[in-house]
């Protein structure tokens, strides 16, 4: 049974945790500038640079959840479609067409693969090898000679 998205809450969501994201970058960019407009500069010269990020977050947002409401689906598929307008957002801030659409399948791909095979970097966290066969592999690689050879102690090897 599906249990719809909170479009208005996922948008938000989504544009404040980029948004804090724009707030690093723009504040990196403003490090590495010269000027003379100090920590104001964050905010001043490289400011839409956080609204851009914001925006990003929230057409992601709304995409992903606006598309499982419609779909009545929790899938991959909304995932990519919110990657898709990610991209297009992108593309219209570098004003190009061409770059708006590669960015759209860009990021639909991006987003639907990550989605598609579990959406975490970690892993599912399922024990793919038995502990019995980990075991066994274990001590095989601890009871097997060195392929060196290893130089005795001995009176007779120093002669």
């Amino acid at each position: 049974m599906y249990e719809p998205k909170p479009v208005v809450f996922n948008t938000a969501f989504a544009g404040a945790n980029l948004g804090a994201a724009g707030i690093l970058a723009s504040a990196v960019s403003n490090a590495l500038q010269t000027h003379n407009r100090g920590a104001w500069g964050v905010l001043t010269r490289t400011g839409g640079t956080i609204a851009f990020f914001a925006s990003l977050g929230a057409a992601f947002g709304f995409t992903d959840a606006f598309v499982a409401n419609i779909r009545e689906k929790d899938d991959y598929l909304n995932g990519a479609a919110g990657g898709c307008a990610v991209g297009l957002a992108a593309g219209v801030r570098a004003r190009s067409l061409p770059t708006a659409c590669i960015s759209c399948i860009a990021g639909a791909v991006i987003v639907g693969a990550f989605d598609y095979t579990g959406g975490t970097l970690a892993g599912d966290g399922r024990n793919l090898e038995p502990e019995v066969l980990k075991e066994v592999r274990r001590q095989q690689f601890f009871k097997s000679k060195s392929s060196f050879p290893v130089p005795s102690a001995s009176p007779e090897a120093s002669s």
